[in-house]
């Protein structure tokens, strides 16, 4: 067994700063990631569209659940690509495989993303 790092907090206290870093994070996110831009505006757009759009909860929670996967994907996406340039910016084959493999996550999210909205909008024409 570990022990406690004098670091750690619990209780509401634990909860408060973990708010305070994920807005953190998300503010730092917003401000220098083009694409999580992006997909934040595209989501602001189809959250609405997907809860108007939906017939029943499962497809409502279908159609906003792959729309926020993208830019949770994304987010994991960057902060890779931050450890892997923490760690060193020279050219590496490993950190640009780290890197394209992050990238891939978020094109497959977003294929996944399509796909359900074409899955649950349109079932009889596929």
């Amino acid at each position: 067994m570990h022990s406690a790092s004098p670091y750690k907090t619990s209780g509401v206290t634990r909860a408060l700063g973990a708010l305070r870093n994920s807005l953190r994070g998300l503010r730092a996110a917003w401000r220098t990631e083009s694409a999580l831009r992006q997909e934040g505006l595209l989501a602001l757009l189809l959250l609405p569209l997907g809860l108007w759009l939906g017939h029943d909860g499962v497809q409502r929670a279908l159609l906003g659940g792959s729309v926020l996967l993208v830019p949770i994907v994304e987010l994991l996406n960057t902060s890779l690509e931050c450890a892997v340039d923490r760690i060193s910016l020279e050219r590496n084959e490993l950190s640009r495989q780290a890197k394209d493999l992050g990238s891939a996550a978020v094109l497959l999210t977003s294929v996944l993303c399509a796909g359900t909205w074409a899955l649950v909008l349109f079932p009889r024409w596929l």
